[in-house]
């Protein structure tokens, strides 16, 4: 996945304002896609394009609330008006609190859900036409480790991400047909400052102690497998979850 093997695609990162999102966009455009960031985040996505630009890549930015379908149909219309089309798609808009299940209310259930499950849908939704016109595509949804293995908190935050496994599977069997993949990234921790504020040193450190690999991923590790799920090299790879997690699965947690 070197050089410009992607020129000529056009991408939409979802959540690109920073963190994971952030890293996912600049690679794909790195790679020669043009790439259209989106987030709820204004100030966060003017830095996310200014390294884009920074690194003579292209980028632009879009900034509206991920579960308002109204605004992704817009804005997609728009996008594919433009360009052409959408190739890519990255859903890797997402939020996520530890709660227990006597603190999460029906209105943090449904946010909960519409920015991750609704977002992904509807942008996935809103691509796929112009992926069936082009005959390829690429739909890479971001769920978590915890869909997989569960956690002690965070039910709703894991009852989504669960719900993107669901769609990943059932899309790729459905748009294989029309030679658009669709696999699932489900990390485990990956470094960000929150982490550090979240958890404090020692939490960080607890944490650090359950992985084999004795570390948090980066973000940026994380975009080369979203690179490679983009890329020609993967083309015959659909209806997979990868979990980038440093080992963590192997001893049981």
């Amino acid at each position: 996945m070197t050089g410009k093997s992607l020129d000529g695609r056009i991408a939409v990162v979802t959540g690109a304002a920073s963190g994971m999102g952030r890293t996912h966009a600049k690679r794909l455009a790195r790679m020669g896609a043009f790439v259209i960031a989106q987030d709820i985040a204004a100030a966060g996505l003017a830095e996310t394009l200014a390294e884009i630009a920074g690194n003579g890549d292209r980028a632009e930015a879009a900034v509206f609330d991920i579960s308002d379908v109204a605004a992704i149909e817009a804005t997609m219309s728009d996008a594919i008006a433009r360009h052409g089309g959408i190739d890519i798609v990255v859903n890797n808009a997402g939020i996520g609190v530890d709660r227990t299940i006597e603190d999460i209310d029906e209105a943090m259930f449904n946010r909960m859900i519409g920015i991750h499950v609704k977002g992904s849908f509807f942008c996935a939704r809103a691509a796929i036409p112009s992926m069936k016109a082009r005959r390829w595509g690429r739909i890479i949804n971001v769920s978590s480790r915890w869909a997989q293995a569960g956690h002690h908190l965070a039910s709703d935050y894991i009852a989504a991400k669960g719900a993107i496994l669901g769609l990943t599977k059932a899309w790729a069997k459905e748009l294989a047909p029309h030679n658009i993949t669709v696999n699932a990234l489900a990390p485990g921790g990956v470094w960000s400052r929150m982490v550090l504020e979240n958890l404090g040193e020692e939490g960080v450190r607890a944490e650090e102690r359950q992985v084999p690999l004795g570390r948090w991923a980066q973000p940026e590790e994380l975009s080369e497998t979203v690179a490679f799920l983009a890329s020609e090299e993967a083309a015959f790879i659909t209806g997979q979850v990868i979990s980038p997690n440093g080992g963590k699965t192997i001893v049981g947690f």
